[in-house]
Protein backbone atom coordinates (compact mmCIF):
# COMPACT_ATOMS: atom_id res chain seq x y z
CA UNK A 1 0.00 0.00 0.00
CA UNK A 2 1.43 3.61 -1.16
CA UNK A 3 2.16 5.79 1.62
CA UNK A 4 0.01 9.16 2.28
CA UNK A 5 1.93 12.23 2.91
CA UNK A 6 1.33 14.48 5.59
CA UNK A 7 2.42 18.06 6.18
CA UNK A 8 2.26 19.59 10.29
CA UNK A 9 3.51 22.58 12.06
CA UNK A 10 5.54 22.64 15.12
CA UNK A 11 2.73 23.94 18.07
CA UNK A 12 4.81 26.43 20.44
CA UNK A 13 1.24 27.41 21.90
CA UNK A 14 -0.48 25.43 24.38
CA UNK A 15 -4.27 25.82 26.28
CA UNK A 16 -7.79 25.87 25.94
CA UNK A 17 -7.30 29.89 24.18
CA UNK A 18 -4.66 28.67 21.23
CA UNK A 19 -5.97 25.57 21.10
CA UNK A 20 -9.88 27.31 20.45
CA UNK A 21 -8.23 29.58 17.66
CA UNK A 22 -6.22 26.46 15.92
CA UNK A 23 -9.54 24.69 15.65
CA UNK A 24 -11.63 27.54 14.53
CA UNK A 25 -9.01 27.93 11.64
CA UNK A 26 -9.48 24.47 11.07
CA UNK A 27 -6.74 22.71 12.30
CA UNK A 28 -5.96 19.92 14.79
CA UNK A 29 -3.95 19.83 17.50
CA UNK A 30 -1.44 16.60 17.59
CA UNK A 31 1.21 14.73 19.23
CA UNK A 32 3.59 12.16 17.61
CA UNK A 33 5.16 9.44 20.13
CA UNK A 34 8.89 8.70 18.66
CA UNK A 35 10.70 5.40 20.00
CA UNK A 36 13.28 6.54 22.55
CA UNK A 37 12.71 10.01 21.91
CA UNK A 38 10.56 12.80 23.94
CA UNK A 39 7.04 13.17 21.52
CA UNK A 40 6.37 15.85 19.02
CA UNK A 41 3.02 18.62 19.40
CA UNK A 42 2.77 19.49 15.89
CA UNK A 43 -0.96 20.85 14.40
CA UNK A 44 -2.26 19.73 10.78
CA UNK A 45 -5.27 21.37 8.62
CA UNK A 46 -8.25 18.90 9.81
CA UNK A 47 -9.25 18.24 5.74
CA UNK A 48 -5.78 17.11 5.20
CA UNK A 49 -5.95 14.44 8.18
CA UNK A 50 -9.75 13.30 7.23
CA UNK A 51 -8.30 13.13 3.73
CA UNK A 52 -5.09 10.58 4.99
CA UNK A 53 -7.47 8.52 7.36
CA UNK A 54 -9.98 7.93 4.34
CA UNK A 55 -7.43 6.48 2.44
CA UNK A 56 -6.80 3.49 4.45
CA UNK A 57 -6.98 3.80 8.82
CA UNK A 58 -4.06 0.97 8.96
CA UNK A 59 -2.01 2.74 6.49
CA UNK A 60 1.15 4.27 6.86
CA UNK A 61 1.25 7.96 6.57
CA UNK A 62 4.86 9.71 6.07
CA UNK A 63 4.42 12.87 8.27
CA UNK A 64 6.64 15.88 7.86
CA UNK A 65 7.04 18.50 10.88
CA UNK A 66 7.71 21.76 9.57
CA UNK A 67 10.61 21.07 7.25
CA UNK A 68 11.89 17.82 9.00
CA UNK A 69 12.98 14.73 7.23
CA UNK A 70 9.25 12.83 6.49
CA UNK A 71 8.90 9.97 9.33
CA UNK A 72 6.93 6.56 8.80
CA UNK A 73 3.92 7.08 11.49
CA UNK A 74 1.07 4.77 12.26
CA UNK A 75 -2.28 6.50 13.33
CA UNK A 76 -2.72 5.56 17.29
CA UNK A 77 -5.96 7.31 18.27
CA UNK A 78 -8.11 10.26 17.14
CA UNK A 79 -11.13 12.23 19.35
CA UNK A 80 -14.08 13.60 17.80
CA UNK A 81 -16.69 16.21 18.89
CA UNK A 82 -19.67 13.94 20.10
CA UNK A 83 -22.32 16.82 18.57
CA UNK A 84 -20.34 17.98 15.70
CA UNK A 85 -18.12 15.26 14.40
CA UNK A 86 -14.98 17.73 14.39
CA UNK A 87 -11.49 16.43 15.00
CA UNK A 88 -10.47 17.73 18.27
CA UNK A 89 -7.18 15.53 18.39
CA UNK A 90 -5.15 13.04 17.24
CA UNK A 91 -2.25 11.19 18.05
CA UNK A 92 0.68 9.33 15.56
CA UNK A 93 3.15 6.89 16.44
CA UNK A 94 7.01 6.79 14.81
CA UNK A 95 7.28 3.00 13.32
CA UNK A 96 10.32 1.24 12.15
CA UNK A 97 9.46 -0.33 8.24
CA UNK A 98 11.46 -3.16 9.35
CA UNK A 99 9.87 -3.91 12.48
CA UNK A 100 6.56 -5.81 12.95
CA UNK A 101 3.60 -3.53 14.71
CA UNK A 102 0.13 -4.56 16.32
CA UNK A 103 -2.63 -2.98 15.13
CA UNK A 104 -6.61 -2.82 15.56
CA UNK A 105 -8.32 -3.92 11.54
CA UNK A 106 -11.60 -3.43 10.82
CA UNK A 107 -13.77 -6.59 9.96
CA UNK A 108 -16.20 -5.97 7.24
CA UNK A 109 -19.15 -8.89 7.11
CA UNK A 110 -19.23 -9.68 3.57
CA UNK A 111 -22.28 -12.14 1.63
CA UNK A 112 -26.05 -12.91 2.22
CA UNK A 113 -27.01 -14.65 5.54
CA UNK A 114 -29.10 -17.60 5.24
CA UNK A 115 -30.47 -16.84 8.33
CA UNK A 116 -31.01 -12.88 7.39
CA UNK A 117 -33.26 -14.68 4.46
CA UNK A 118 -35.51 -16.39 6.90
CA UNK A 119 -36.31 -13.65 8.34
CA UNK A 120 -33.51 -13.40 11.26
CA UNK A 121 -31.44 -10.28 12.69
CA UNK A 122 -27.64 -10.31 11.39
CA UNK A 123 -26.12 -8.81 14.98
CA UNK A 124 -21.87 -7.78 14.74
CA UNK A 125 -20.32 -7.92 18.19
CA UNK A 126 -17.06 -7.24 17.33
CA UNK A 127 -15.80 -5.03 14.70
CA UNK A 128 -12.43 -4.61 14.80
CA UNK A 129 -9.52 -7.20 15.61
CA UNK A 130 -6.09 -7.26 16.66
CA UNK A 131 -3.30 -7.83 14.18
CA UNK A 132 0.13 -8.46 14.07
CA UNK A 133 2.38 -7.55 10.69
CA UNK A 134 5.27 -5.63 9.61
CA UNK A 135 3.66 -1.37 9.31
CA UNK A 136 3.07 -2.40 5.26
CA UNK A 137 1.64 -5.53 5.67
CA UNK A 138 -1.20 -3.86 7.42
CA UNK A 139 -4.65 -4.58 5.62
CA UNK A 140 -7.27 -1.94 5.47
CA UNK A 141 -9.48 -4.18 6.89
CA UNK A 142 -10.34 -8.16 7.05
CA UNK A 143 -13.21 -10.04 5.27
CA UNK A 144 -15.93 -12.04 7.20
CA UNK A 145 -18.17 -14.48 4.98
CA UNK A 146 -21.94 -14.69 6.93
CA UNK A 147 -23.34 -16.12 3.72
CA UNK A 148 -23.91 -19.55 6.21
CA UNK A 149 -25.35 -18.49 9.14
CA UNK A 150 -28.70 -19.80 9.64
CA UNK A 151 -30.70 -18.52 12.42
CA UNK A 152 -29.49 -19.18 15.79
CA UNK A 153 -25.68 -19.74 14.16
CA UNK A 154 -22.79 -17.69 15.06
CA UNK A 155 -19.50 -17.11 13.78
CA UNK A 156 -16.19 -16.62 15.60
CA UNK A 157 -12.85 -14.93 14.73
CA UNK A 158 -11.57 -18.36 13.86
CA UNK A 159 -13.55 -17.58 10.76
CA UNK A 160 -11.04 -14.76 9.68
CA UNK A 161 -8.69 -15.46 6.86
CA UNK A 162 -5.31 -13.18 7.11
CA UNK A 163 -3.28 -12.14 4.25
CA UNK A 164 0.01 -14.09 4.45
CA UNK A 165 2.43 -12.13 6.69
CA UNK A 166 -0.78 -11.24 8.86
CA UNK A 167 -1.31 -13.01 11.94
CA UNK A 168 -4.06 -12.03 14.02
CA UNK A 169 -4.04 -12.10 17.33
CA UNK A 170 -7.59 -11.40 19.19
CA UNK A 171 -8.26 -14.82 20.77
CA UNK A 172 -10.02 -16.95 17.87
CA UNK A 173 -13.08 -17.95 20.13
CA UNK A 174 -14.22 -14.48 20.57
CA UNK A 175 -17.71 -14.29 18.19
CA UNK A 176 -18.27 -11.65 15.79
CA UNK A 177 -21.05 -12.16 14.43
CA UNK A 178 -24.25 -14.24 15.19
CA UNK A 179 -28.04 -14.22 13.15
CA UNK A 180 -30.73 -13.94 16.30
CA UNK A 181 -34.55 -14.85 15.74
CA UNK A 182 -36.49 -12.27 15.02
CA UNK A 183 -38.87 -11.27 18.08
CA UNK A 184 -42.49 -11.96 17.73
CA UNK A 185 -44.81 -9.33 19.61
CA UNK A 186 -47.90 -10.60 20.43
CA UNK A 187 -50.97 -8.70 20.13
CA UNK A 188 -53.23 -8.39 23.55
CA UNK A 189 -56.56 -10.36 23.25
CA UNK A 190 -59.50 -8.18 22.57
CA UNK A 191 -61.92 -8.41 24.97
CA UNK A 192 -65.00 -10.79 24.28
CA UNK A 193 -68.38 -9.03 23.28
CA UNK A 194 -71.34 -9.15 25.70
CA UNK A 195 -74.38 -10.69 24.10
CA UNK A 196 -77.21 -7.55 24.05
CA UNK A 197 -78.78 -7.29 27.86
CA UNK A 198 -75.99 -8.94 29.36
CA UNK A 199 -74.00 -6.76 31.75
CA UNK A 200 -69.88 -7.46 33.11
CA UNK A 201 -69.79 -7.26 36.99
CA UNK A 202 -68.70 -3.86 37.10
CA UNK A 203 -72.01 -2.65 35.10
CA UNK A 204 -74.32 -4.33 37.40
CA UNK A 205 -76.48 -1.93 38.60
CA UNK A 206 -76.63 -1.76 42.93
CA UNK A 207 -80.44 -2.86 43.57
CA UNK A 208 -82.34 0.11 45.00
CA UNK A 209 -82.59 1.17 48.73
CA UNK A 210 -86.17 0.54 49.37
CA UNK A 211 -87.59 4.03 50.63
CA UNK A 212 -87.17 5.06 54.00
CA UNK A 213 -91.20 5.27 56.42
CA UNK A 214 -92.18 5.76 59.24
CA UNK A 215 -91.44 2.80 61.90
CA UNK A 216 -95.32 0.90 62.07
CA UNK A 217 -97.00 1.48 65.53
CA UNK A 218 -97.22 -1.31 67.91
Amino acid sequence: MAHVALTAQKRTEFGNGPTRRLRRRGLVPGVVYQPGSPSMAFTLSERELRRAIAEGRTGVIDLTVEGDHARPVLLKDWQLDPVRGDVLHVDFQEVDLTQEVEAPVQIVLVGSSVGVRDGGVLDQTLREVLVRALPDALPDHLELDVSELAVGDSITIEGLSAPEGVEIVTEGEIVVASVIAPTVVEEPEEPEELEEGEEGVEGEEAPAAEPEGDAPEE
